[in-house]
């Protein structure tokens, strides 16, 4: 769970574990046979792995039964995790003062955290055509970088290898989204856009350009195989 989102609180209710954060993600319970990790939401997460094998009564909920001898994928599970835990903060941003504020340049004010679900709120509150290009960079360099870290710091999202040292950055203006390849002076080819810090290059994106997946897939795997900046 921790290694999931580091922000997971740990508590022991109802005599059982229970994990929250933005409001419950599961529980844990002990059988004579089995453990059950049920998901508060799991009927609303999608689960391309088939880890879910029991649900109750059709609610809301839904478990993972662990026999003994049972293997689990670690790696779905933290994306289960995070999914849960980026619902929870959808469902409470829905019902909480209003949307995300914008600032200068339309970029989404989002608290400092770690993990994916400030990223996807930061995503989600991109405006207009913004949203989904992010989602399609997020989606990238996912792809690009296994079980890459995330955070938002400085009301940007952040990716890396490890938490706090960070290889690329995005970031909203008015007209267009420009991300930050923080060792991208050292890539072949150089991203087009120049920045008075040497070891910096740009990529910005505006509303009509196409977006060459590939050569932006090829840009984050040199990013990662670099060394990030510790921020």
């Amino acid at each position: 769970m921790l290694a999931a989102d580091p922000q997971v609180v740990e508590e022991w209710k109802w005599e059982t574990p229970v994990w929250s954060r933005h409001g419950i993600l599961c529980t844990g319970e002990t059988y004579k046979d089995k453990i059950k990790l049920t998901f508060a939401k799991g009927a609303s997460l999608e689960d391309p792995s088939g880890l879910f094998n029991a649900s109750l009564d059709g609610n809301a909920r839904r478990a993972i039964d662990l026999h003994e001898g049972d293997m689990i994928d670690g790696a779905a599970l933290a994306q289960l995790i995070r999914a849960a835990v980026a619902l929870n903060l959808a469902t409470a941003t829905k019902k909480g003062a209003g949307p995300v504020k914008l600032l200068s340049g339309g970029n989404p004010q989002i608290a400092k955290a770690y993990g994916d679900a400030p990223v996807q709120a930061y995503i989600a509150a991109m405006p207009g055509w913004k949203s989904e290009i992010g989602r399609r960079l997020d989606a990238l360099i996912e792809k690009a970088v296994p079980g890459v870290k995330k955070a938002v710091k400085w009301n940007s999202p952040l990716y890396g290898i490890e938490e706090g040292v960070w290889f690329l950055g995005i970031h909203c203006f008015t007209k267009y989204i420009k991300v930050a390849f923080f060792r991208g002076a050292s890539f072949d080819p150089l991203p087009p856009g120049t920045s008075k810090q040497k070891d910096v290059r740009y990529l910005d994106i505006y509303e009509d350009d196409p977006l060459d997946e590939a050569q932006f897939a090829d840009w984050v795997k040199q990013a990662a195989a670099l060394p990030g900046e510790r921020m």
